[in-house]
């Protein structure tokens, strides 16, 4: 059995039935934004977000769910989904996991305004039940997340960041959202206790490492045998390149910054400041603050109850620092 099958077994009920409560929650009286929210709803991705609300909602619980907690997945997931609908539009990005963006298929504006209206859905639906501290904790995550990569684009500029403000960029651009999942999960079915907190800390150390996973992968062989580079060429600083220009020469700092924001395109090049940030050990410091990330995140488990669902949010944080995509 696959991993995440494996993960979602615990809660695959759960599963399937939010999966028809979120499509009933996208339904419009207007033909196209149907057709457009069915293209979205069937090339789901792994679906880790709503399998974070349920996991936690379940074992703080010790097993229950109940309405609030799918509303909550079900506006993690609509809002979320518009965020995404938007970014591709702001990256002029054609492709989202293998399939064509919204974009892509019907041009910029109206996926300006099929992201606008699964926004004003995931908020209508909360705010038709009442469920305000829900919708508070996705609220807080969609600024920090726009905050987010408004630092990195102006970061990205001068290329100065240090680690300090790249954890800041990572907490808010990636790791809010999962600690939003998991703090809702606690919050749908115990509103008033110290779960909530507690998850939402569990949810944000997990995002830090899933991130710092992302950056690593910049640097491992693809499919071909070559490195990617990808965040190199699109000017990102990411941990281990930070880490290499910090324990380096002036001259060698001052030929990666070089590199990364006049040669960018230049594919040997690109391969040399590859080469260089290996040498300079950035990789398994990278590794090692994943790992710290991780043991901070599994320590805050370690007071729950043994469970089912406590066993599938451990595979899930060892899934996000293992997994090969």
């Amino acid at each position: 059995m696959k991993i995440t099958e494996q993960i979602k077994q615990p809660i695959s009920q759960e599963m399937e039935l939010f999966e028809k409560k979120f499509h009933e929650s996208m339904s419009s009286k207007v033909a196209l934004l149907n057709r457009i929210t069915y293209y979205i709803v069937n090339r789901k991705g792994k679906q880790m977000r709503p399998m974070f609300v349920f996991l936690t909602a379940k074992m703080v619980s010790g097993g229950t769910v109940n309405e609030r907690t799918y509303r909550g997945a079900s506006v993690i997931e609509l809002i979320h989904t518009a965020t995404l609908v938007h970014d591709d539009v702001v990256d002029d990005s054609n492709r989202r996991r293998g399939f064509f963006s919204i974009n892509a298929l019907w041009k910029n504006k109206i996926a300006v305004l099929v992201g606008d209206y699964l926004l004003s859905k995931g908020l209508l639906l909360s705010i038709d039940n009442g469920d305000f501290d829900l919708l508070r904790i996705i609220s807080v995550a969609v600024r920090e997340m726009s905050e987010g990569e408004l630092l990195q684009i102006e970061k990205a500029r001068r290329l100065d960041i240090t680690e300090d403000v790249y954890y800041e960029i990572i907490r808010q651009k990636t790791a809010t959202l999962i600690a939003a999942c998991c703090s809702l999960g606690a919050c749908s079915v115990d509103p008033e206790g110290v779960h909530t907190e507690r998850m939402r800390k569990f949810g944000e150390l997990i995002g830090m490492a899933f991130q710092i996973k992302d950056d690593l992968f910049d640097y491992t062989e693809d499919s071909i045998g070559k490195p990617t580079g990808i965040d190199i060429k699109e000017q990102k600083m990411t941990l281990p390149l930070i880490y290499a220009l910090n324990n380096c020469t002036k001259e060698e700092k001052r030929w990666v910054i070089n590199s990364v924001k006049n040669h960018n395109k230049d594919k040997k090049r690109v391969k040399e400041v590859i080469d260089f940030v290996k040498n300079k050990q950035g990789l398994p410091y990278a590794e090692k603050r994943m790992a710290e990330f991780r043991e901070e995140a599994l320590l805050l488990l370690a007071d729950y109850p043994a469970s089912i669902y406590k066993d599938a949010l451990v595979l899930m944080v060892n899934y996000v620092i293992e997994r090969k995509i």
